[in-house]
């Protein structure tokens, strides 16, 4: 069986461009049917804000592979010096079931987390027809590992079309924090912190939320023309989203609950399945297209599909095995 850890997850890299693709092909897969994916499992005791889920997933097609992840996510670890998530994926040969490879890496999670959203940041963008070279001003709000994966997933992909790029932590930024693939790839000068959340969510026209916030503190609603890529789920209020035209969501039945801001607008405002509309839709049928979004708001609230993650840890063992990175366990 094969074993990688953080570091070899880290030596293998991340080719935003390839993972973007292994995930259009998960949802061409998906489509097909030829998927299992059941509804996730919260584990939970003591501190209703820990939980500890359990992901499984197989993808056929091209792909063919199976596996679990097993995610906790433990809010007040940063306090006593841990991070706040720790996760590990397991792979089984999808024919025998035998398992293949361990992964032992959040960044596994944070790498398919980011790569959907720069999935969806792809179209968005052909959608406006948007053309012309840094045009866009980006902001991240919250720069734990999540925010700085954001950050190096835009560089990669998105540089030509970016401007600027904004930073918000309530904790503060250290822009060192980011890769040196990020800081070789971006010019410094080109990136503003803020005191507060206000002033980037107001200059920016795509707002990507990263936080671990307990509270929705985001109260105003945003400009027309902006992408909300709603990563952390619990950050706006419904004065904030509930006039937004255009929803998407990766996956309805996962991602409407656990107090999520689309449970949200379901219980408060009446969305229903029908009026949002899917990824697949957006990736694979050119939707946001018809729906004029440089002039109407897009909220994307992905709440995380175990079929994107046993995809991505697939590509990255293929990759590593490549590359003779990891050790192999009797």
């Amino acid at each position: 069986m094969l074993y990688l850890n953080e570091s070899h997850i880290h030596a293998v890299g991340f080719g935003w461009n390839e993972l973007t693709g292994v995930l259009r092909r998960t949802l061409e897969t998906m489509e097909q049917g030829a998927y299992a994916q059941p509804l996730k499992p919260y584990l939970r005791y003591g501190d209703p804000r820990n939980r500890i889920i359990a992901m499984p997933a197989y993808i056929g097609g091209g792909i063919r592979a199976a596996g679990l992840k097993w995610i906790a996510s433990f809010p007040g670890n940063p306090g006593i010096g841990l991070p706040r998530a720790h996760s590990i994926t397991l792979l089984n040969d999808a024919d025998t079931g035998v398992p293949a490879a361990v992964l032992n890496a959040p960044s596994v999670s944070a790498a398919r987390t980011a790569a959907v959203s720069g999935l969806m940041l792809k179209h968005w963008i052909a959608s406006r027809g948007e053309t012309a070279p840094q045009s866009l001003r980006v902001g991240i709000i919250g720069w734990g590992p999540i925010g700085r994966f954001h950050a190096d997933m835009l560089v990669q992909l998105f540089k030509p079309y970016m401007e600027l790029l904004y930073l918000y932590d309530i904790r503060g930024v250290d822009w060192q924090l980011a890769s040196e693939r990020t800081l070789s790839g971006w010019e410094v000068g080109r990136v503003r912190v803020t005191s507060d959340w206000e002033p980037l969510y107001a200059a920016c026209d795509v707002v990507i939320t990263c936080t671990v916030s307990d509270n929705r503190y985001i109260h105003a609603a945003p400009a027309p023309g902006t992408l909300l890529l709603d990563i952390s789920l619990r950050d706006y209020t419904l004065a904030a989203i509930a006039a937004v035209p255009i929803v998407v969501v990766d996956d309805w039945q996962e991602v409407c609950r656990e107090n999520t801001d689309i449970e949200l607008l379901h219980r408060e405002a009446g969305l229903s399945q029908e009026a949002a509309i899917t990824l697949g839709d957006v990736a694979l049928r050119g939707r946001l297209r018809d729906l004029h979004t440089a002039s109407r708001s897009v909220l994307f609230c992905p709440m995380g599909m175990a079929a994107f993650d046993v995809a991505v840890a697939d590509w990255l063992v293929r990759r590593s095995m490549e590359l003779g990175i990891g050790v192999t366990l009797e």
